[in-house]
């Protein structure tokens, strides 16, 4: 019986396990759960979800403090228009993070950043630009491109002269969305070095609408590669979403998948962001308790926890200490939602939002427990002690489980 040890990723010169642990932000995926999968001979992700917040809490540097300075004067104002990130410092901030993590690499494997199309910022193309740029600059060995289309991604970096040096991603959860990214970018010369497809049991947002369950990873992974075939182009194909077992992953790789990406079982492992009691959420949670909600203000499905923070706060938008979802003209969807919910209620001293949310902010302070769809089966991969919570795991022992595991087993802690 095969185990996903018996198969290699190869991307350029690199022959990987062909485990990606993929990115999830803000600071979730931290530079130790990548580095540590990097070590292991898989591919690990950062990702570069309001860098400059991470940066305070990782580098002790002070930069949301500084920007909610500079606009303190509007804070009351439900324009927000005027508040703008100084791309000097959405630079520096991703070279700290980014050339930090690389200085302390060690092992066989690849550290990726995962960039967010979405994190629009007030300047959408600038700031993406710039947040690509300063990656390649300072070493990292892949960018996965998600959230978004980034049907213009190639052509801010194809100048760069790491353009084709770096291994370069697209997650997509469709046919066609692979062949307008490939249509747009065709320009450049260059074709992506894999493509993650992202089925509907992901974590977070997801790229489908609210009738996620009417698709399959298994079948849109199968067309996607017969239509690769058909067109002869070599690109690895990387599902993600739903792999919960080594045998899932495996099943993947006799079906011509490069590798998988995996998320959901290391979000409670010692070396990821997440705090310790909401890791326990995570284990304690039945699967009557996730749902696929519409309350980003990207736009996006995205799957959670129904006891998240988040759902139904009516905090104050926080945008000028953060404001990375406000688009080119300066606006979110969930100030509109919170300035209704003023509106309707002048009198009172704390309003309820339930249609959206201040992402910033919740993702900032981990109250929006974004999740996978098996995270209900999370607490079958530990033990529980005396006082009732699970026992934290450890990023290698979940990998290692991946890549030996057969019979649909999952290995417990010693």
């Amino acid at each position: 019986m095969k185990r996903v040890d018996d198969f290699r990723l190869k991307l350029g010169s690199h022959e990987l396990v062909p485990i990606m642990v993929g990115g999830m932000g803000v600071d979730i995926s931290t530079s130790d759960l990548a580095l540590e999968a990097a070590r292991l001979g898989g591919v690990g992700h950062i990702s570069d979800a309001m860098l400059p917040t991470v940066s305070d809490r990782r580098y002790n540097t002070k930069y949301v403090k500084n920007k909610l300075q500079q606009y303190k004067f509007n804070v009351a104002n439900a324009d927000k228009s005027v508040v703008q990130f100084d791309l000097g410092l959405i630079a520096e901030a991703t070279a700290t993070h980014v050339s930090r993590t690389m200085e302390r690499k060690r092992g066989s494997g690849q550290v990726f950043i995962n960039c967010m199309e979405k994190l629009t910022m007030n300047a959408p193309k600038e700031t993406l630009r710039v947040r690509l740029r300063a990656a390649m600059d300072n070493g990292i060995d892949g960018i996965t491109l998600a959230a978004g289309l980034h049907l213009g991604s190639f052509a801010l970096i194809e100048d760069h002269p790491r353009f084709r040096d770096v291994q370069l991603g697209i997650i997509v959860s469709s046919l066609r969305a692979l062949q307008l990214f490939l249509k747009k970018s065709a320009r450049t010369g260059r074709l992506p070095d894999y493509v993650v497809v992202e089925g509907p049991l992901a974590g977070g947002h997801l790229g489908f609408g609210l009738d996620w369950a009417q698709y399959d990873l298994a079948t849109i992974v199968v067309e996607i590669r017969d239509w690769l075939k058909e067109q002869q182009f070599d690109i690895p194909l990387i599902p993600a979403g739903g792999i919960f077992t080594g045998t899932d992953a495996v099943n993947f790789l006799e079906m011509g998948a490069a590798a998988v990406q995996v998320a959901t079982r290391f979000t409670v492992t010692e070396e990821c962001g997440l705090p310790a009691d909401v890791q326990q959420h995570y284990f304690k949670a039945s699967e009557d308790e996730i749902e696929v909600n519409q309350i980003s203000p990207t736009g996006y499905p995205m799957r959670m926890l129904k006891s998240s923070p988040a759902i139904g706060s009516g905090i104050r938008p926080n945008c000028e200490a953060y404001g990375y979802l406000l688009d080119a003209s300066g606006n979110c969807q969930y100030i509109e939602a919170y300035n209704r919910e003023v509106a309707a209620h002048p009198d009172a001293k704390k309003i309820k939002v339930f249609d959206k949310t201040c992402l910033c902010t919740h993702m900032r302070n981990f109250d929006c427990w974004t999740c996978g769809h098996y995270t209900y089966r999370l607490k079958d991969t530990t033990v529980r002690e005396e006082n009732g919570d699970y026992r934290i795991l450890s990023a290698e022992h979940v990998f290692r489980d991946y890549q030996f595991s057969t019979d649909n087993k999952v290995a417990l802690p010693a």
